[in-house]
């Protein structure tokens, strides 16, 4: 299996995770706090479309940067379709190199950041519905070396909050959220800041 293969179907088990905390959010859940501290489940899902649209681009061999879209309740429908398109795109003979704005990358690389990125929304959506849906430990093994791999210092603070402490013998889901500033045990709403995402990969 090659390297660009084993990332398209990490992304596979991604979106089927995603899914299911998508199929569950409705016009009035849009308010909810998230563990993105000062955004609402409207917002989170705005910066997911972007996303979703960014990782797209993706497999075509240039994502071009852009602001965050304007949050609208049509966004879940749009969402929940995106997703389901976002394999198939995927699968289509991709090019081996990704521009992302004037830096290119290899395209296997971007296809771990969507995974990372849509699993580690899903979880934020489920939480912020209140539901029991947590990252499955052999989907949250994979990634969490592309997290530390992917998230620098210098994403500490604004795209995401540090590490988490008291996580080093928890299960891997837990060690993933921690590493990447969420808190499994406090109030939604005060987790990992996202006050700037940047170029639309993992955060």
């Amino acid at each position: 299996m090659s390297a660009l293969d084993g990332a398209v179907e990490l992304l596979d088990r991604s979106l089927a995770y995603t899914r299911v905390a998508l199929a569950a959010v409705s016009d009035d859940d849009l308010h909810r706090p998230t563990p993105c501290a000062g955004w609402d489940l409207d917002r989170l899902l705005a910066h997911m479309e972007d996303a979703l649209d960014a990782f797209g681009e993706g497999a075509a061999g240039e994502v071009r940067l852009r602001g965050a879209a304007v949050a609208a309740a049509p966004r879940v429908r749009r969402l929940q379709r995106k997703a389901c398109d976002l394999l198939g795109v995927w699968s289509d003979d991709p090019p081996p190199r990704t521009r992302i704005g004037s830096h290119p990358v290899d395209t296997s690389v971007l296809a771990l950041a969507a995974a990372l990125e849509i699993t580690v929304h899903g979880w934020d959506v489920a939480r912020s519905l209140g539901l029991d849906h947590p990252v499955p430990d052999d989907l949250a093994d994979r990634l969490l070396p592309v997290a530390r791999a992917l998230v620098t210092p210098a994403d500490r603070g604004r795209r995401f909050a540090g590490p988490r402490p008291g996580a080093g013998r928890a299960g891997p889901a837990v060690r993933l959220l921690a590493f990447l500033g969420r808190d499994l045990t406090g109030p939604v709403g005060e987790d990992s800041p996202n006050t700037d995402t940047g170029p639309p990969v993992a955060s």
